[in-house]
């Protein structure tokens, strides 16, 4: 089957859209990250902890959604800020059998709106390929 999936991510939270010649399914996945508020002077051992403690969290997120989509062929990742690299970089070590086909910034969107971009991204990469006579 031609599975095909959009990931809009942050680093609090991940929304899945698997799209099929059938129609679309959607999941939802958070992370345990919590922020947390630097004050000056703030570093040492504490602050240390905190990072460690984040970057193992966001770890377990990445792991969860590259297991989630391990059966796509084509991902096409969006978000804002840093987790949409971060998520590129762990498929490119994870084994990933399926192919990055773009990542983009956006904003925060409700889950309509990532459905639709979704929907319209591999629409758009369908009417190009057979307008370039692929």
């Amino acid at each position: 089957m031609n599975k095909k999936v959009g990931i809009w991510i942050d680093h609090k939270e991940a929304v899945i859209v698997f799209v099929t010649r059938g129609g679309q399914e959607k999941v939802g996945i958070e992370s345990d990250v919590r922020k947390h508020h630097r004050q000056s002077g703030d570093s040492g051992p504490a602050d240390d902890r905190l990072q460690n403690n984040t970057t193992e969290q966001l770890n377990k997120f990445y792991d969860e959604v590259v297991e989630i989509i391990k059966e796509a062929e084509l991902t096409f990742i969006f978000g804002p800020g840093e987790a949409k690299g971060e998520l590129e970089k762990r498929l490119a070590h994870a084994n990933y059998k399926g192919r990055v086909v773009g990542v983009e910034p956006a904003d925060k969107m409700t889950e309509p709106q990532i459905v639709a971009k979704v929907r319209d991204h591999y629409f758009d990469q369908l009417e190009a390929k057979y307008a370039s006579g692929s």
